[in-house]
């Protein structure tokens, strides 16, 4: 006996879930919520909570499918509520400060060699910045915002976005050599 898929492609399963079709869209959380999860979870530190951003997100997405277009990348489109989401949390949980600095003249020095460290080790490590440092540097070196465009999300001036993402590579790079040192000394006792 064959089986059909339900849905062929993405385009079909949009179309439906628009529709407001639930196993479509069930059908679409499953596709996306794991990728959507880790998303969420970069900006917050609780899993509990990114969760709860994540279905936040979910809704916002399946209320507002119909403004999604076929031009766009269905992924693209709901990360970006994802991050929209993450950042209205962190606002309502407590209010991300940033101070316009006027030492933004920071060369971002690259980050060591992090090849011994699991994905798992590396977001522990993320997670230890300092909120605004942190936001910083994921929406730059995860997500691919220019400082332009943190600058006009956050409502930051743009040296300050600069200032930031300097300083969490700074604590990144000795926090990384500092965990490094670390976990080969405990590998070898």
């Amino acid at each position: 006996m064959k089986v059909r898929t339900l849905y062929l492609n993405e385009t079909e399963l949009i179309a439906e879930a628009k529709k407001a079709n639930r196993k479509a869209q069930k059908a679409l959380y499953d596709r996306h919520a794991s990728k959507m999860l880790s998303v969420c979870r970069y900006y917050i530190n609780d899993l509990q909570y990114a969760e709860e951003v994540l279905m936040n997100g979910f809704l916002k997405a399946f209320t507002h499918l119909g403004q999604f277009s076929k031009t766009d990348h269905f992924g693209a489109w709901l990360r970006k509520i994802m991050v929209r989401e993450a950042l209205s949390f962190l606002r309502k949980k407590q209010p991300l400060f940033f101070t316009d600095l006027n030492d933004a003249h920071f060369v971002a020095a690259p980050l060591p060699s992090a090849s011994q460290l699991s994905v798992h080790d590396l977001q522990f490590l993320i997670d230890q910045l300092p909120e605004n440092q942190k936001v910083v540097f994921v929406l730059y070196a995860l997500e691919g915002y220019t400082h332009k465009e943190i600058a006009a999300t956050l409502n930051i001036p743009v040296g300050t976005s600069k200032s930031y993402l300097s300083r969490s590579r700074s604590v990144l790079q000795q926090q990384i050599k500092t965990y490094s040192l670390k976990k080969n000394e405990s590998k070898k006792s």
